[in-house]
């Protein structure tokens, strides 16, 4: 009996054995048969793996250009709010170089700080209504409670600083003195 062959466990075919039913120069075309058809699938196989390659490399430059967008267009919107509060600063170098009195000084001032909120406005900033309202910890940072009968119970007091929503997103919650009723 013939040896195995050890990667097909088949029989090893001798070409000129009478039992295999194939003749010899049969054997020797399935052999180039099987060797172009194995050639053929390399071919295929480095093909696709060449596409892969270049699928994987164009995937990364998309997403390097794409960051690299976003970091542009954040760039230029930085440069936007910094062109818009660049007047601000102007009037802030004018207010300090003069050489008024103190009320004038101060009327100067507040003319800047209007012209500041102005802008701030324009850039969709809006402070928090806290001084009266009610307690919202969304909103509100309570940095005090006070126990008090004069005002109804989670009431606003103070405003110890002013907080700040940009559109519909909270910037900076107000920190604020809160009443307890006790009573209520």
């Amino acid at each position: 009996m013939a040896g195995l062959d050890v990667d097909h466990e088949l029989p090893a075919g001798d070409g000129d054995d009478p039992t295999s039913g194939q003749s010899g120069s049969a054997g020797a075309g399935a052999d180039v048969s099987a060797d172009a058809e194995l050639q053929k699938l390399k071919a295929e196989r480095d093909s696709l793996l060449d596409r892969l390659a270049r699928a994987q490399a164009e995937f990364e430059n998309a997403r390097r250009r794409a960051a690299k967008e976003q970091q542009d267009f954040r760039d230029f919107a930085s440069m936007e709010v910094i062109k818009s509060l660049l007047p601000v600063i102007d009037s802030f170098e004018r207010a300090l170089q003069s050489k008024s009195d103190a009320s004038d000084f101060r009327g100067g001032i507040e003319l800047i700080y209007k012209q500041l909120q102005d802008v701030l406005t324009r850039l969709g900033v809006r402070p928090i209504a806290s001084k009266g309202e009610q307690f919202d910890p969304h909103v509100h940072e309570a940095i005090e409670m006070v126990e008090t009968s004069d005002a109804p119970d989670h009431q606003v007091l103070e405003e110890w600083q002013r907080g700040y929503k940009y559109k519909d997103r909270l910037l900076r919650p107000a920190m604020v003195k809160v009443a307890k009723n006790p009573g209520k």
